[in-house]
């Protein structure tokens, strides 16, 4: 038996801040989106390499504030990216937290909390 891929849905309230955040700021690519009709609610794809996020203004879907981690190869070149986009609500930091590994949490427009680990680190996280 196996196990697939884990697609998080994380709730999102407002189409222009969640594509500035995870489109403009993070650098994700819209897959596709997904309407029941005009005036509906949002549900979309997101994706950048192997990381796919699901994000939703449905209210049934999911609750705001979720918490996700993400593993990337190269920490600091994606905190330099980030930084060099000037993204005027946050400045993300990279941190080395107690169990040894690095860091760096970034909350979306909505609550919800991605956290990149430094790929050589993520065996060791909680």
């Amino acid at each position: 038996m196996t196990l697939g891929t884990i697609t998080p849905i994380l709730r999102i309230f407002d189409e222009a801040k969640a594509r500035e955040f995870y489109v403009d700021f993070l650098g994700l690519e819209v897959d596709w989106e997904h309407r029941f009709e005009p005036g509906m609610p949002l549900y979309l794809q997101v994706s950048k390499d192997g990381c796919a996020l699901h994000l939703s203004e449905h209210h049934g879907d999911c609750s705001p504030g979720a918490a996700v981690r993400i593993v990337t190869t190269d920490i600091d070149a994606l905190h330099a990216a980030l930084a060099d986009k000037r993204y005027k609500y946050a400045r993300p930091g990279i941190e080395t937290v107690p169990w040894g590994g690095r860091e760096m949490s970034i909350k979306d427009p909505f609550g919800n909390r991605l956290t990149f680990v430094a790929a050589d680190d993520a065996e060791v996280s909680p």
